[in-house]
């Protein structure tokens, strides 16, 4: 056993020990605060000051909507589809938004084409009566699709032969059914030229009272690789006259075939629509770094940019690192000017979350799963510190708009 003498002089010991730790503790965490109080006088400050600072703080990669390019494009389209004596049926999958769906809804749009049976269901809970699924029936999500039928205007689309027969087996409620064509992107679609496979097709939707043959259905995605404006409206001219021989060899057996036509570029660049009842172009609401290296559309017609914060410099090699990668851009990539890839391209933000354009371009140059690279000229590499904001156009507005549906804000 301890003495009383041992014991007392152990806790004298362990006493004094933990003075000297909490002394130590209050001395190295008050010079602590010192250095961040004074760090703003170092040469390698950090100032929150310096940051854009926006009305709506961001945090993580983020979608930003300029609500009025977005309307104006909008309109424009809209007033093209009038003048052609067409019906605008925009296509939702590229904003995927109720917001952005209430601005169309507004200029008396009541027709909306998705291209998924979710999406639809998405819709139709915001109100929407008449959409149409703009992909190939998914003859597993009949539950679905039938449960939709029933309670709003819905149209389908077949696009190749032996899917006719199981949607009629299939199919408990009234629905729209148009046949998809290939004009030349040789995705999907009956070969126009295989007119008894269309034949077939037609014939054996009449064994369903539920299915209306509404229509053709085209999209020429190929013109997303067009070298020219010129060239995209020679595709669209070519297809058109494709569709309109086959609604003319058709027309004895169904004489209302509408000719329903979609992609942004051709609907843009276009005057005469040879005939189309309904335009269904989608990427225009936002438009993007591919359409206007196309010629499709003006930088200032671009309504989309992803606000991305600086984690990284590297002046080394003149390289700014963002938080936004393929999980936020896409890696859909495009070619710059010299030729090589790039995956989107710098703004500048302000206060308010609008966007300029540099003087000198600077693209994505690398993208990972959360990283973006960007190449900067040496003079600018001076402008971001760690923490700022800057913004990206994407290549691809339609894939960075789904890829951050839950993190898009409106100006």
């Amino acid at each position: 056993m301890l003495s009383a003498s041992r014991f007392l002089c152990c806790h004298c010991y362990l006493l004094r020990g933990f003075l000297f730790i909490l002394i130590s503790f209050n001395i190295d965490n008050h010079d602590n605060h010192d250095n961040y109080d004074n760090y703003d006088n170092h040469d390698n400050s950090f100032n929150l000051t310096t940051m854009t600072t926006l009305s709506i703080p961001i945090s993580l990669p983020t979608l930003i909507i300029d609500r009025a390019i977005a309307t104006a494009n909008i309109g424009r389209m809209l007033a093209k589809a009038r003048v052609a004596g067409a019906v605008l049926r925009p296509h939702f999958k590229t904003h995927q938004s109720p917001e952005v769906g209430r601005w169309f809804r507004k200029e008396g749009v009541d027709r909306i084409a998705v291209s998924s049976v979710s999406m639809a269901k998405e819709f139709a809970a915001n109100g929407w009566k008449d959409i149409m699924i703009a992909f190939p029936v998914n003859l597993r999500e009949m539950d679905e699709i039938n449960g939709l039928a029933a309670h709003l205007h819905l149209g389908l689309v077949v696009s190749a032969p032996g899917v006719m027969p199981a949607l009629a087996e299939l199919l408990r409620a009234p629905a729209d059914v148009y046949l998809k064509i290939d004009v030349g992107t040789h995705r999907t679609g009956f070969d126009p030229h295989e007119l008894d496979a269309i034949k077939q097709a037609l014939e054996q939707s009449a064994t369903n009272p539920m299915i209306t043959i509404a229509g053709l259905v085209a999209h020429a995605g190929h013109t997303y690789h067009a070298k020219s404006p010129n060239e995209i409206l020679a595709i669209q001219k070519d297809a058109m006259a494709i569709l309109n021989g086959l609604k003319k060899v058709l027309s004895q057996k169904f004489p209302r075939l509408l000719i329903s036509w979609g992609d942004t570029p051709s609907c843009s660049l276009a005057s005469e629509f040879y005939g189309a009842g309904e335009l269904r172009p989608g990427n225009f609401v936002y438009y993007d770094l591919m359409q206007w290296q196309l010629g499709v559309c003006r930088q200032e017609d671009i309504a989309a940019v992803m606000a991305a914060p600086v984690v990284a410099l590297h002046p080394e090699r003149n390289e700014m690192v963002v938080y936004g990668g393929a999980v936020h851009l896409s890696k859909e990539q495009s070619l710059c000017p010299e030729g090589k890839p790039h995956y989107g391209l710098l703004v500048l933000l302000d206060n308010s979350g609008k966007w300029s354009f540099p003087e000198k371009p600077c693209y994505v140059r690398r993208i990972s799963q959360e990283h973006g690279v960007i190449s900067l000229p040496a003079e600018m590499m001076k402008q971001f510190k760690p923490g700022n904001l800057v913004g990206i156009v994407p290549v691809h507005s339609c894939l960075t708009a789904d890829l951050l549906k839950n993190e898009t804000i409106f100006i």
